[in-house]
């Protein structure tokens, strides 16, 4: 099962997110929930139930560097 770790502000902040999790080594999938014309929404960032605690470390982190 696929847990919600981030919800993104936009488009592109989901994909820097996406990288910064992917290059730690966990799978990850993005689900618009909603996006406007100017890329601006909700995008969540899932990773494997397992990984969420993991996940969590790592956006901590990072967290004002994304």
């Amino acid at each position: 099962m696929w847990t919600v770790v981030y919800i993104a502000p936009s488009v592109g902040v989901a994909e820097r997110v996406q990288k910064l999790l992917s290059d730690e080594g966990l799978l990850v999938t993005l689900k618009t929930v909603e996006v406007h014309e100017d890329g601006r929404g909700s995008i969540e960032v899932r990773v494997p139930g397992g990984e969420a605690e993991e996940a969590h470390e790592i956006l901590s982190e990072h967290l004002g560097k994304i």
